[in-house]
């Protein structure tokens, strides 16, 4: 083969790995929620047989104990970091609002472009915290809780998913996007480990078998 069809061969083949990344990147999710990544399936695993087993108790719950939504730095609230983690190409306003961007609710995999679009999840809710532990914090504890950006707690998600979740646990609910379970259940058992929450038994189930498969 002579040096030019050589070099043309290359400029060819160069050209279609070129195409065939770029018809990639086009079809990926335009963006991927940055949830801090859970401990894996074996410590949950070890994690879960840890937790205590218990009745849950939503006697006395008001969302109010739980200040969220506090100011991390500046004028950026903690939901406003969470969406500019989550997002891609997030632009944001003086006052810190997400004015633009792109994100990927990893939960049922929609793709929004607007803010409005996107609640901010408790991955364990505020009331299932208080079922199981929470309402025995003090103030400050329930604030870090509902606040937590170091353990896998928070998640931006299309609204509507979050507010069909509501409160419940992973043996009432779990996302639709069946891959994305074993992050979602590793994650759940990782934040109640650390803040000492307990499960019920049901709940307890639910998880073991999610976690067999992780």
């Amino acid at each position: 083969m002579s040096k030019f069809y050589a070099r043309r061969r290359i400029s060819i083949l160069a050209a279609l790995s070129g195409l065939i990344a770029s018809v990639a990147l086009f079809n990926a999710p335009t963006a991927s929620a940055a949830l801090p990544t859970p401990v894996s399936g074996a410590t949950a695993r070890g994690y879960l047989a840890q937790l205590t087993v218990a009745t849950e108790d939503r006697t006395g719950y008001d969302r109010d104990l739980f200040p969220h939504w506090i100011t991390q730095s500046g004028t950026c609230n903690t939901r406003e970091v969470v969406l500019k983690r989550d997002g891609t190409n997030v632009v944001q306003d003086s006052a810190c609002a997400a004015t633009s961007g792109s994100w990927f609710s990893p939960y049922d995999g929609a793709t929004w472009t607007a803010a409005s679009d996107l609640d901010i999840d408790h991955l364990v809710p505020l009331a299932e915290a208080w079922d199981s532990g929470a309402d025995s914090w003090t103030t400050a504890r329930r604030q870090s809780f509902a606040n937590d950006l170091t353990r896998p707690q928070l998640i931006a998600v299309t609204d509507n998913v979050n507010q069909a979740k509501s409160d419940q646990d992973p043996a009432e609910w779990m996302p639709s996007v069946s891959s994305y379970r074993c992050t979602y259940v590793r994650a759940w058992v990782q934040v109640k480990y650390y803040y000492g929450l307990s499960v019920d038994s049901a709940e307890k189930s639910a998880l073991t078998n999610y976690l067999a498969s992780c």
